[in-house]
């Protein structure tokens, strides 16, 4: 079993950045940013490319960041 944590393999995950605070947010738009593994503002993860993630990102992307990794 490998140590490292991020799920995504290299070049086929997302590089996900959290901008704005889930304060304030709707309890599912709350979860989604959760279920991505984000808890503070700037903080970074590396989700993979699947429509289960995608579809997190879509309901909270006014307060996320998405790059290609």
């Amino acid at each position: 079993m490998s140590k490292d944590k991020s799920k995504a393999k290299s070049g086929a995950g997302l590089r996900v950045t959290m901008t704005r605070s889930r304060h304030g947010q709707l309890r599912n738009i709350a979860a989604s940013v959760a279920g991505l593994g984000l808890r503070r503002i700037g903080q970074s993860v590396l989700v993979a490319d699947t429509p289960e993630n995608r579809g997190m990102i879509n309901a909270a992307s006014h307060m996320l960041k998405v790059e290609s990794a």
